[in-house]
């Protein structure tokens, strides 16, 4: 569990990234700050607006280009990580198919109305078979991992050593962690290929869009109006723990109808008592160990069915 951490909505429109490094990092600290983009992919170097926007120094993890130096070195890792993801994908596949048995009639529930001494028990009842789903295909995941670690053994492998070294020695030396979003599976497995956060250890971290999602215990994808496939929440798998008690959903107003009642309320009831935080434009959420405390604006789902400010 992270001390200190600052959570923040999508930066490309309303960037409040330097105000969450002067909450965290005097100015008169002359230590770099340290960045990971590698959920921006190929485009990981195009940091130029980053670092004009920090205003201070700033070195690039390069984590994305480090992992496929790894993948040039040691062919078989690659296969074995590749194999792996599609194992992922048929488990996720498997996952939503038996979500979808689940939801649409513990949504019927909610949606009644009657006898609520008959009501009550039914909804408690089919909101506990999806959380027992959700938490059973986590341990799934889980397994999924353990084999593989077991298997492949990557941090023993001289490619993946090699760079974790000169990892550890930019992250020994700096101020802040800085996470950039971007595609949030790319995120979590490269950085636990690293285990980037051992080598850091408990001190200041800035995460946006993704990486708070990655943050978090689980990782939930939702997507309520999607172009194709499922609209029910899925939880992909766990996080790294870092974070207690939240949900993040970044580019909220995009991705989820906030006016459905129904749909929030599940949602809420879902992964209740978890903070289910609306990370959209200019949201900002501070954990400094004890309680999160977020600014003005920043919001959450309601078991009610409703959205509300979170408030100091």
């Amino acid at each position: 569990m992270l001390s200190s951490a600052i959570l923040l909505g999508p930066q490309r429109k309303v960037p409040i990234v330097r105000d969450a490094i002067a909450t965290l990092v005097p100015r008169d600290d002359r230590r770099p700050l340290v960045a990971v983009t590698a959920g921006w992919e190929e485009r990981e170097s195009e940091d130029q607006e980053l670092r004009e926007h920090v205003e201070r120094p700033l070195v690039n993890l390069e984590v994305w280009a480090r992992v496929e130096r790894i993948f040039e070195r040691d062919r078989e890792l690659l296969l074995a990580m590749r194999q792996r993801h599609d194992t992922l994908r048929a488990v996720q596949e498997l996952y939503r198919l038996r979500l979808s048995g689940l939801m649409d009639p513990a949504r019927e529930l909610l949606r009644r109305t009657g006898d609520e001494a008959l009501l009550a028990p039914e909804r408690h009842d089919a909101m506990a078979m999806v959380r027992a789903l959700d938490q059973q295909h986590m341990r799934r995941v889980a397994e999924i991992h353990a084999e593989f670690e077991a298997r492949w053994r990557p941090h023993e492998r001289a490619a993946v050593q090699r760079e974790k070294r000169e990892l550890q020695r930019f992250l020994q030396s700096a101020s802040c962690l800085l996470l950039a979003g971007g595609h949030v599976s790319v995120l979590l497995h490269r950085l636990r290929l690293f285990d980037l956060f051992g080598l850091y250890g408990d001190r200041p971290v800035i995460a946006w869009s993704a990486s708070a999602m990655v943050l978090a215990e689980r990782i939930v994808l939702f997507h309520d109006d999607p172009p194709q496939g499922s609209s029910h929440a899925e939880v992909m798998e766990a996080g790294f723990g870092l974070v207690p008690d939240l949900v993040a959903l970044p580019h909220a107003k995009k991705r989820l109808l906030a006016d459905d009642t129904l749909r929030v309320q599940l949602f809420a009831r879902r992964f209740a008592p978890a903070l289910c935080a609306l990370l959209d434009d200019g949201s900002r959420l501070d954990w400094r160990g004890a309680r999160w405390r977020a600014a003005a604006g920043t919001r959450r789902l309601t078991e009610s069915g409703g959205v509300e400010e979170i408030g100091a």
